[in-house]
């Protein structure tokens, strides 16, 4: 039976389009007829019944009109293997119509039409034409939708229902349930398929065979991700999510396009929201400059300024590639949301004074987001020069600049581990920190601000991208040490605050964002494991997937990340923002040292340089800790017993 359903569904494939119309209008005419002889027969009672000269005329008649008004109203047009519920509707249209035509017919011909007949009829006619049509998509779909994968939609609001329609539309994944935060919903049904609570999951998806589960929560829906996150690793199958409604709308994804679960998931809390309102005013109808504009922050926060109405955004990055990309990104923002913003992107750097004082005249620039920085702690441990020139001397140079320039508000992106460093990155952005706060104390004109966050999830570098290639790899999952731990937060979230900050700024604040509990790292490798369905290897669970081996931590890097350096920090308008209370140094102090620094780094003097930084308000205790390498010489400098002293690259 199987094969010969099988046999007329591949000689169904193969007919063209019209031939498949015309068995279709074959199979109606069929349907017409039998419907019409059940229904007298019903009526009469009598299996032999046979129609006189009017009534077959009144048949005939009504056939006819009936093929015609199917073909109006686009019956036939319609793609079998994909028809929808929809098409029910145009089904009883045709079918209404085709009952009404047999009642008319009987008046013009003056056939005997008994008036339970056209009912009987339009009846039977229904559900010969609507089943066997589904019967046949049934037919059709069959095979595919086996070969496609089980997967159960958590969401039962509408971007859920949307994702479901698409799916099912779709080649790849078969839709099996909705998933439920509310407990009262369970083994209820949504477009035919059942329901489940949050706490049946696990049960659900051993039953059903699931193989994924799409998160499809509507934005604004008010859910525990911490308790939703943990129920989700508990059922070892991969995880992902779709879309946020704002890349719907903005046409930047569809709602089909399934993504990685996304890293504020990871998190386990609820994001934190900036007061639009301040950003807005703060930013609406002024020039804004925006350094290191290709970079992970610098580019986000390019993003999130477009949004709020500058005059005017001009990107200065020193990566030629970096800068195309978030330039033609904002130039696509700007293009679909309507917006009136100019776009400048500039390549330079920002250690030269003369260039960044250029593009903030010639602009008018009016704000200034310093976010050019070298960041990446073992790169600069081992690049000790060009992290002092670029982190400390190019924020001295553009903090000058903007001051010549005249520009209001210039605010720094800094980071945790400025707190008492026990590395060069560390010493050189708290030594920035110490650079814009003497200047804030020196003049009055521009206002000077510093916003300190931790790690950035997803940002270039961050361990989420690391650990994610390197399960999709079969591992092992790299970990420093067993008992590190961060503080996070997302791109845009840091983002979004730093604006909010920025816009609080009134002279010389070190504004700490609140970034919640500090994650393990470790756990947080295991928790990304388990949501892309797989389990960790270790002694006591020798056939796990995926191992996680700890390599040590690197050169200056810290067990844990500190936010402030003072006790009792002072509270802001916002909730998450709070105001560090800390030390500054004159700026008759930090000018001696800038310019110590600065001959030194000319001379190259890599001991200095980490002198200078120990000796300074910066806390660095890390300069004792660092491996004295020695340059490989030739054989005869060494013959004469000289000694140099290797320089990082």
């Amino acid at each position: 039976m199987s094969k010969a359903i099988s046999r007329l569904r591949d000689w169904l494939f193969e007919r063209p389009r019209s031939q498949k119309r015309l068995i279709s209008v074959a199979a109606d005419v069929v349907f017409i007829a039998v419907a019409l002889w059940i229904a007298f027969s019903l009526r009469y009672e009598d299996r032999a019944w046979l129609p006189n000269q009017h009534q077959s005329m009144a048949l005939a008649l009504t056939a006819a009109v009936s093929i015609i008004v199917f073909i109006r109203i686009g019956l036939y047009r319609a793609v079998i293997r994909y028809i929808s519920e929809k098409v029910l509707l145009v089904m009883v249209t045709g079918v209404v119509a085709s009952a009404i035509t047999l009642i008319i017919s009987g008046f013009l011909v003056h056939a005997t039409i008994p008036r339970s007949v056209p009912v009987i009829y339009a009846s039977l006619l229904f559900i010969m034409v609507a089943g066997t049509r589904f019967s046949v998509r049934g037919m059709i779909n069959r095979p595919r939708e086996k070969a496609k994968g089980r997967v159960l939609i958590v969401g039962t609001g509408p971007k859920a229902l949307q994702l479901h329609y698409a799916l099912i539309q779709g080649t790849e994944y078969r839709p099996m349930g909705f998933v439920s935060l509310d407990s009262h919903k369970h083994k209820a049904l949504i477009a035919g398929n059942i329901v489940y609570s949050i706490g049946h999951i696990k049960r659900a998806a051993s039953e059903q065979g699931i193989q994924r589960i799409f998160l499809a929560l509507e934005d604004k829906s008010e859910v525990s991700r911490r308790e939703l996150i943990e129920r989700l690793e508990e059922v070892h199958v991969p995880v992902q999510t779709v879309p946020g409604m704002s890349e719907l709308v903005s046409g930047q994804a569809r709602i089909n396009d399934i993504r990685d679960l996304d890293i504020a998931d990871l998190l386990g809390r609820d994001p934190v929201e900036p007061n639009k309102a301040v950003v807005a005013d703060s930013l609406r109808g002024k020039v804004v400059m925006v350094t290191g504009a290709g970079g992970s922050i610098g580019s986000e926060l390019c993003r999130q300024i477009s949004l709020n109405g500058p005059a005017a955004i001009v990107l200065l990055e020193q990566n030629e590639y970096a800068l195309y990309q978030i330039e033609r990104e904002l130039r696509s923002i700007v293009s679909i949301g309507g917006l009136e913003v100019n776009i400048h992107a500039l390549l330079g750097s920002v250690v030269h004074r003369r260039r960044c004082e250029t593009i903030m005249r010639e602009h008018g620039v009016e704000i200034v987001y310093h976010a050019a920085a070298y960041k990446h702690v073992p790169l600069v441990e081992n690049n000790v020069i060009e992290g002092i020139q670029n982190n400390v001397m190019g924020t001295w140079h553009c903090a000058e600049a903007a001051i010549s320039a005249g520009v209001e508000k210039f605010v720094l992106i800094s980071t945790d581990k400025a707190v008492r460093p026990t590395n060069v990155m560390g010493a050189s952005k708290r030594l920035a920190e110490l650079v814009l706060q003497g200047m804030a104390l020196r003049q009055k004109r521009t206002v000077f601000s510093m916003v300190r966050f931790g790690n950035v999830l997803g940002s270039s570098g961050s361990v989420v991208p690391l650990f994610r290639d390197q399960i999709r790899d079969g591992g092992p999952v790299t970990v420093t040490h067993p008992d590190i731990i961060r503080y996070f937060m997302t791109i845009p979230e840091a983002s979004q605050l730093v604006l909010q900050a920025g816009a609080m700024g009134q002279g010389g604040e070190v504004f700490v964002l609140d970034m919640g509990q500090p994650v393990k790292i470790a756990d947080l490798a295991r928790k990304m494991i388990r949501l892309m369905g797989l389990t960790e290897r270790t002694n006591e669970h020798a056939g796990g997937n995926i191992e996680i081996i700890y390599t040590g931590l690197r050169p200056g890097e810290k067990l844990y990340e500190e936010l402030l350096i003072g006790g009792s920090p002072r509270a802001t308008a916002h909730p998450r923002i709070l105001m560090a209370r800390e030390s500054s140094m004159p700026w008759s102090d930090i000018s001696a040292l800038l310019d110590q620094l600065n001959n030194a780094c000319k001379r190259f003097d890599i001991k200095a340089v980490v002198e200078l930084l120990e000796g300074a308000e910066t806390g660095y205790t890390g300069g004792s800790a660092r491996p004295r390498i020695e340059e490989r010489e030739p054989p005869e400098r060494k013959a004469a017993g000289a000694n140099v002293t290797r320089l990082p690259l």
